[in-house]
């Protein structure tokens, strides 16, 4: 009788995905790559079995990462302070560097490895190659260094990586006309990769359930926000901190033509699946 059990719900299970399989095949999803699922050992297991089964099922994965942690520890390695301005690091000659070297070498090729060891075909990229990401630097009211903002995005590489059946992994590291690089914050980046790209969801996988009306009690998460409330909730205080930048990246990302976006909790196994294959989804969706 449990096998019985087991199988109608095993059966039940996949019954309720292929209406979302359909959706979103042949169509790309960006995944912004970060936090606690890229530092824990079994969340990135069930990130990489999560992007592998979706590419099975005909869905064209894009990954875009970050690489806080380890840039940190290379920096600290080196006897190099690590400095954040409104939650940017403050990139001077020498961390510009290492920034490139942990972003571009030993993180992306790190998460190519895993995904090819999962049975996935991967490409590590970074915004420098095909000049995929063109940026000048940030201008504000504090120099933040050599840290960028991004004037153009060439999607030939990328999809050319996805033509190719390969599952792009994109580090954000650019080059400005006269080569010189920059750091990208890589929400920014996926945001406007995949609206580049007119990707169907752009999911930012964070350490948090998504926008609560309590930040502190996951309880009261919101599972749906319009664009157009966006300002509503920065007023009231329900958008604030570092949340404010993430939302503003989603919410450019569905004003310049992606149809969703994502805020999810990666810290719960399989998240990603959760999202894209299941009626309730995961996290807060930005439409």
């Amino acid at each position: 009788m449990d096998m019985e059990i087991n199988n109608h719900i095993r059966s039940q299970i996949i019954s309720d995905a292929l209406p979302y399989i359909q959706k979103y095949h042949n169509k790309i999803v960006v995944v912004k790559y970060g936090g606690n699922a890229m530092t824990n050992a079994e969340l990135k297991e069930a990130v990489m079995s999560d992007i592998v089964l979706l590419t099975e099922v005909g869905i064209k994965v894009v990954l875009v990462h970050g690489g806080g942690p380890e840039i940190n520890a290379m920096l600290k390695r080196v006897g190099v302070e690590s400095k954040f301005i409104g939650g940017l690091r403050y990139t001077d000659a020498e961390t510009i560097d290492i920034v490139k070297m942990v972003l571009a070498g030993k993180v992306n090729k790190e998460l190519v490895s895993a995904l090819q060891l999962h049975g996935a075909k991967a490409m590590g990229l970074c915004g420098i190659d095909g000049k995929m990401i063109v940026a000048e630097k940030l201008e504000g009211d504090i120099d933040l260094g050599y840290v960028g903002q991004i004037k153009k995005v060439s999607t030939k590489p990328i999809l050319d990586a996805i033509a190719g059946g390969y599952v792009p992994i994109i580090s954000t590291v650019a080059t400005s006309a006269d080569g010189q690089c920059y750091n990208i914050n890589a929400d920014t980046a996926a945001a406007r990769i995949a609206s580049c790209l007119r990707a169907e969801n752009l999911i930012l996988m964070t350490d948090i359930a998504g926008l609560c009306q309590d930040k502190d009690d996951p309880s009261t998460l919101i599972p749906s926000v319009s664009v157009s409330d966006v300002p509503y909730l920065k007023n009231t205080g329900i958008i604030s901190g570092g949340m404010i930048p993430k939302i503003d990246c989603c919410v450019e990302a569905v004003r310049r033509g992606v149809r969703k976006t994502t805020i999810i909790d990666g810290r719960i196994p399989h998240s990603i699946l959760i999202e894209l294959l299941t009626n309730e989804g995961a996290g807060t969706e930005i439409i």
